[in-house]
């Protein structure tokens, strides 16, 4: 289980890394790309494409779930009482570098 608390500390030690309003809720961005949000203290969207969504709800089905903006499917929605940290950590961090500019992706 994670605290909203602990997935802020996550997002913002990458490289960049800020946190937005949006709509009333905290987002992380990196060179203002939003790559995740916390729409409510108990769940995390992240931001990653349809193979990585893909594989995080199948891999993880009790935790991860997909996440649609209308008609787009645009990354997962993470349940935090379920989750883990390392779980957490490896989907922020593949959102970070999708939405990163090159030269800060190692």
């Amino acid at each position: 289980m994670l605290s909203a608390a602990q997935v802020r500390r996550i997002a913002l030690g990458f490289p960049e890394a800020a946190e937005q309003d949006h709509h009333g809720f905290p987002s992380f961005r990196v060179n203002d790309r939003i790559f995740a949000t916390l729409p409510d203290p108990g769940h995390l969207n992240v931001m990653l494409d349809a193979n990585q969504t893909f594989w995080s709800v199948q891999h993880y089905p009790d935790t991860c779930e997909e996440l649609w903006w209308g008609k787009r499917l645009s990354g997962v929605r993470v349940d935090l009482g379920l989750a883990g940290r390392p779980m957490v950590a490896d989907l922020l961090s593949e959102a970070w570098r999708r939405k990163a500019p090159s030269h800060l992706v190692v």
